[in-house]
């Protein structure tokens, strides 16, 4: 599958980073969520599935807006 780069907030190429499938999926690099009081906030979770932090000036500057 390619990547399209989407954007990043970070100026020495580390994390965060946004990305788009070619089905316009949005793929989310950045730090795991490690915190165990916030992951145990979060509901429905299903194997595989992994969670990571995001500043929102990223999500607010480069995230689709469709």
């Amino acid at each position: 599958m390619k990547l399209k780069f989407l954007g990043t907030t970070s100026d020495d190429g580390k994390c965060p980073t946004l990305y788009e499938t070619p089905t316009g999926d949005i793929v989310v690099q950045g730090y795991t969520l490690s915190d165990p009081e916030a992951l145990a906030q979060l509901r429905d979770v299903l194997p595989g599935e992994s969670f990571v932090v995001v500043p929102r000036e990223l999500l607010a500057k480069f995230a689709p807006k469709e």
